[in-house]
């Protein structure tokens, strides 16, 4: 598939191009999830691009990678990962041979699908050969953020381009931690040469369920070396927000989005609905609405606007 994206008919395709060379360019995705699978083989829903989860398609046969290779012809596509682990420290040998055997199956599949970017989350989840399955907190000390680095440089040589990180959504913070998640976030961007794929719901439930400003955390961020937005919804556990990626955004999250729109600047911005997935007329209506409230933020007489409040 070497050229496609030369070829693809669509009128966001000049902005995302941009976006893959820099990463400040506009426009709005959907996840490729297998319910709509039929969907987009039938029409051309009115939306920018695509996000997949490479893992679900590492495999070159059956359906996912066909359809994958349809829609591709149609869309531009960026991979997301949910396995990657940058924060583990298993040193292993059979760990480092899984990580290697990891990375050639993402190449394979960048080599074809050729995405505008890679991402993954900033977490861990693997350690003396299993896998919690779990995208898991790192304590934010210095020789965590020399440990990540030293994976994301990693990782990055192999595949020959910059990987966006995502931070996660927690339950618990480690006592040992030295800086907030923020700054380890900034400084291991800045350091790893990397992008940040900023999830604004996984900010407001971190900062509700860990008591900090969500407002800090958006202007601890290097505004340049954020790649991406996540918008998704979530839900109350007693006295916990879960970050379940299966109701619509809430109002807290789309104004934590016009505040990140007024102080990061407009981002490439997904809508993610992973479970009870409503039809994608419904998740393309959440889309819509992300395009719709860019445009008012950045319009000329635009005022900061507040949907619901903030801070966690």
């Amino acid at each position: 598939m070497r050229g496609i994206a030369r070829t693809v008919d669509s009128d966001a395709a000049p902005a995302f191009a941009r976006a893959a060379a820099g990463w400040p360019a506009r426009g709005h995705g959907v996840g490729l999830r297998k319910e709509h699978y039929a969907a987009f083989s039938r029409q051309q829903p009115g939306v920018d691009w695509l996000e997949v989860i490479s893992e679900n398609f590492f495999e070159p046969g059956g359906n996912p990678r066909r359809v994958l290779r349809r829609v591709r012809e149609r869309y531009p596509v960026v991979l997301h990962g949910v396995s990657l682990s940058i924060g583990s420290a298993d040193d292993s040998e059979g760990a480092a041979g899984e990580l290697e055997a990891y990375l050639d199956r993402l190449a394979a599949l960048c080599a074809e699908v050729e995405p505008a970017w890679v991402s993954d989350h900033l977490s861990w989840g693997t350690s003396g050969g299993r896998n919690s399955h779990d995208l898991l907190p790192l304590p934010y000390t210095a020789e965590a953020l020399d440990h990540v680095v030293a994976r994301v440089a990693r990782v990055q040589e192999r595949l020959g381009r910059r990987l966006l990180l995502e931070n996660v959504s927690s339950y618990l913070t480690f006592r040992a931690s030295e800086m907030s998640e923020w700054e380890f976030l900034a400084e291991v961007a800045r350091r790893a040469d990397c992008g940040i794929l900023l999830d604004l719901n996984n900010v407001h439930v971190s900062a509700h369920n860990h008591g900090f400003d969500a407002l800090a955390y958006l202007e601890g961020l290097p505004a340049e070396r954020v790649g991406q937005y996540h918008l998704a919804g979530h839900r109350r556990l007693g006295g916990l927000l879960l970050d379940t990626h299966d109701h619509p955004v809430p109002d807290p999250v789309w104004a934590l989005y016009r505040a990140a729109l007024q102080r990061i600047g407009p981002r490439p911005t997904l809508i993610e609905w992973d479970d009870h997935i409503p039809p994608l007329r419904r998740l393309v209506q959440e889309s819509a609405r992300a395009r719709a409230i860019e445009a008012q933020e950045l319009a000329p007489a635009a005022r900061p606007r507040r949907e619901g409040p903030v801070r966690g």
